[in-house]
């Protein structure tokens, strides 16, 4: 258990009965109604033990004494504590949901979370690399048949050919991927599941993983991972971050990452003239709003164009 995790617990058990039950219940709301993922429930489940420890400070004992003015002056105290603006745009979110659940569910009368603004995250443009740069990426574990050289490979192709998540990938099973219509069956966010397509390169990495590399590394341990650590564990998201880091330094490449592999493939199919709709259902995003960062990307990549060539820019 993380220090975070500790510290909530213990805040939470302090905190009035009324509120620790409201928060168990609101838990359980968000994972077995609303299907929302753990990691999602910890940070909705931690901000909202958070509001309800800072009401409790200002005198409120029970839920329906909860209004907007609590909402903004917890707020108000996070951002004077240093919050970014990242996280209380989320805790903001987070007080949203759990004021529309409390008054869906009678605990309070009205939504008073409703009209609470929260400040718009700043979202830099993602760092992407150039085709060149992907494709010399993909190919830097090089042609050696060593069993984890053939899996680094299956992986880097796997990341850039279809932009999934990096949990994503490490939770596919050998059963999940349909070489004859070269698609992959991912679970996302929320266990939504989705196929997404991959290329004939990627293929080619992952029968040479499946044929040689996999066999070689599997043991009692493996299941049905597709890939596989060098112990014949299911591989961990930190071995792929690790790795993707190291084959771009040693092929002096930017800095990246598997999310920025993510970001990469959604740019490079926009650029081609990929649907904004179709890239969206390819990533997984629920909201369009989320695939619509990588126009931006793409935009500014024209206008660093434009101002490079164009004689009068």
């Amino acid at each position: 258990m993380s220090r975070q995790e500790r510290s909530t617990r213990s805040v939470h058990e302090a905190l009035p009965e009324p509120f620790r039950d409201a928060v168990d219940e609101f838990a359980r709301h968000l994972a077995q109604v609303d299907n929302r993922s753990v990691h999602t429930v910890r940070a909705y489940v931690a901000d909202t033990v958070s509001l309800l420890d800072h009401a409790g400070r200002m005198g409120c004992t029970t839920l329906a004494e909860l209004d907007i003015t609590v909402l903004r002056s917890w707020l108000a105290k996070l951002r004077t504590l240093g919050a970014a603006r990242a996280s209380l745009a989320r805790r903001a979110a987070s007080a949203r949901t759990f004021s529309a659940w409390a008054h869906r569910t009678g605990l309070l009368e009205t939504d008073v979370g409703a009209p609470l603004a929260s400040p718009r995250a700043h979202r830099e443009l993602p760092a992407v690399l150039r085709a060149d740069q992907a494709t010399e990426l993909v190919l830097a574990p090089g042609q050696e048949p060593a069993p984890v050289l053939l899996r680094d490979r299956a992986v880097l192709e796997l990341l850039y050919g279809t932009g999934i998540r990096v949990a994503e990938l490490c939770g596919l099973d050998v059963g999940d991927v349909d070489a004859a219509r070269r698609v992959v069956r991912v679970l996302g966010k929320g266990d939504k599941e989705r196929s997404v397509p991959y290329g004939v390169p990627a293929q080619r990495a992952l029968d040479e993983w499946l044929e040689v590399g996999r066999p070689a590394l599997a043991g009692r341990s493996s299941g049905g991972a597709l890939l596989l650590g060098a112990r014949g564990g299911r591989l961990q998201p930190t071995v792929v971050r690790r790795l993707v880091a190291n084959y771009a330094r040693a092929a002096d490449l930017p800095r990246i990452t598997p999310h920025g592999l993510r970001h990469t493939a959604a740019t490079h199919l926009l650029e081609g003239g990929a649907d904004l709709r179709a890239v969206q259902e390819l990533l997984g995003h629920a909201s369009l709003a989320s695939t619509q960062l990588y126009t931006h990307v793409s935009v500014e990549r024209l206008r660093a164009a434009y101002r490079q060539a164009h004689p009068r820019a």
